[in-house]
């Protein structure tokens, strides 16, 4: 149990340490030249865009912080033009096929700050109207509020939850900005009741934290009683930027030795650099089996559903082509 007065103190003193948790953050909005971008990342390969800059969900894990935006926890940039600027750059497209489409790569798009700025909503809304494929990442329980959207467009897009623990006492300190897993769990069975293809990734599973045999099988079988079929996870990735507030974590938690244990399952010194450190390859192997022999158990299945592929885009929307058009 996280003890009051540590928690006080962490709470009142954050600013000086910089770390994650220094209050609410600002709203500010801006405009972007361009939304949609090549991404790739591990074994895939796709297009990303992300309407927000920064996000309001503090997890401490997370990846998308760093050097290129080190206000990413405190001021939330709203991309104000996001929707007309993707408009536009798939009226251009240049080939006939569009590949699928992540939905925030470096964000979350259903962060509170959508509720006053709508921005995902209207992105979807485009990404519809050119036939486009995508795949929403969210931790948010704010996407109930486009249910219908995605309803209509449930044979081109995947929805995703990430979910670490159901333990809500881990959650207020890795991840504090992020609804109970009960009500994300409360969402998806919204989503899966009305057809939509859903998944989960338990990514990142915690050494020490959430790598418990109890741990694993609650989320797997909330996940199979929320009517999934998809499930997958990876183990946490350390870099400075993440090593550092998770060091906090781990003391807030109580974690007897945990910093130590890291350096053992990591297999490394301080101070780390700007490279990413993996956890030990058996040490890897055994969680990721052990997540998959239960996933495999409920009858869930540990990847995407093959239907996520490229599409014909269509400009029908853009009215009749000319022969103009095809030699611009």
């Amino acid at each position: 149990m996280v003890l009051p007065s540590l928690l006080e103190m962490l709470l009142t003193c954050v600013n000086v340490s910089g770390l994650w948790y220094s209050g609410a953050p600002t709203l500010e909005e801006k405009k972007s030249k361009s939304i949609i971008h090549p991404f790739a990342v591990k074994s895939y390969n796709g297009l990303a865009i992300n309407p927000y800059q920064g996000c309001g969900h503090r997890c401490a894990y997370c990846y998308a912080t760093y050097e290129w935006s080190p206000e990413f926890y405190d001021k939330i940039y709203a991309k104000s033009n996001a929707p007309e600027v993707l408009d536009r750059q798939l009226a251009a497209w240049k080939s006939d096929t569009i590949d699928p489409v992540m939905v925030a790569s470096a964000t979350d798009a259903y962060q509170p700050a959508e509720l006053r700025f709508e921005l995902t909503r209207k992105c979807v809304q485009v990404l519809q109207k050119y036939n486009a494929p995508y795949i929403m990442f969210t931790k948010s329980a704010i996407i109930e509020r486009d249910l219908e959207l995605h309803r209509q467009y449930k044979h081109n897009c995947f929805v995703i939850w990430s979910i670490t623990t159901c333990n809500e006492m881990i959650r207020r300190v890795v991840e504090p900005g992020t609804p109970p897993a009960g009500r994300m769990f409360e969402v998806i069975k919204k989503f899966t009741d009305a057809g939509v293809c859903c998944g989960v990734n338990i990514d990142p599973i915690i050494p020490l934290v959430t790598d418990t045999d109890e741990d694993l099988e609650t989320v797997v079988r909330s996940c199979k009683e929320a009517g999934l079929r998809y499930v997958f996870g990876a183990v946490l990735r350390l870099r400075t930027d993440i090593w550092e507030r998770m060091k906090l974590a781990l003391r807030l938690l109580e974690i007897a030795d945990g910093i130590e244990k890291y350096k053992q399952i990591y297999k490394f010194e301080e101070p780390l650099d700007a490279n990413y450190v993996v956890a030990d390859r058996k040490y890897v192997e055994k969680i990721i089996r052990n997540l998959e022999d239960r996933i495999k158990s409920y009858g869930m299945e540990c990847g995407f559903p093959d239907y996520m592929i490229s599409r014909r885009i269509d400009k029908s929307c853009l009215g009749q082509t000319t022969l103009h058009s095809y030699l611009v």
